[in-house]
């Protein structure tokens, strides 16, 4: 990335913050953030692939209402340690990042994500027992997007180093 590229003042600031600097002033902090970032991005991206595909129907001889309950919980321990690391690797070249076309994708593609998540959950959480016999067109239509959703968020950042 290239650094110091103008953005908003709040984003040349992080970047100037002792945090910033530490970041890119260590020689383990980035590559250690990025690495715990990456295995919480899989405990998340992981388990909800795998339930999206149960709500599918796929593997219907498991409980969906269940195997909902287990899954979930990766994501209550994944999603605050990515938004730490997330913002911790994020100061570090905060200016140029900001005018990244693949980050800012990234990030409208993980809110999305998120919406649909909340949304899924508002629709679905309590009536989850009726989709191992017959599940709703709405609901597997939120399970496939959601596969959508988080496989090109995961792309997205990837991308970031090449755009």
């Amino acid at each position: 990335m290239e650094h110091g590229t103008t953005g908003p003042a709040w984003v040349a600031a992080l970047e100037a913050s002792g945090l910033g600097e530490a970041m890119r002033g260590s020689l383990l902090l980035f590559p250690a953030a990025n690495v715990v970032h990456v295995l919480a991005v899989l405990l998340l991206v992981g388990p909800i692939v795998a339930l999206d595909l149960r709500l599918l129907g796929l593997a219907r001889q498991l409980d969906a209402a269940g195997l909902d309950r287990y899954l979930t919980r990766f994501a209550y321990v994944a999603l605050p340690v990515i938004a730490v690391t997330g913002f911790a690797m994020f100061s570090a070249d905060a200016t140029a990042l900001a005018g990244n076309a693949a980050f800012r994708i990234k990030l409208i593609l993980v809110s999305l994500g998120l919406a649909n998540a909340i949304a899924f959950r508002l629709l679905w959480r309590r009536r989850l027992e009726m989709w191992d016999a017959a599940p709703p067109p709405l609901g597997r239509v939120q399970a496939g997007g959601s596969i959508l959703l988080w496989l090109s968020a995961v792309a997205g950042g990837r991308l970031i180093a090449y755009l």
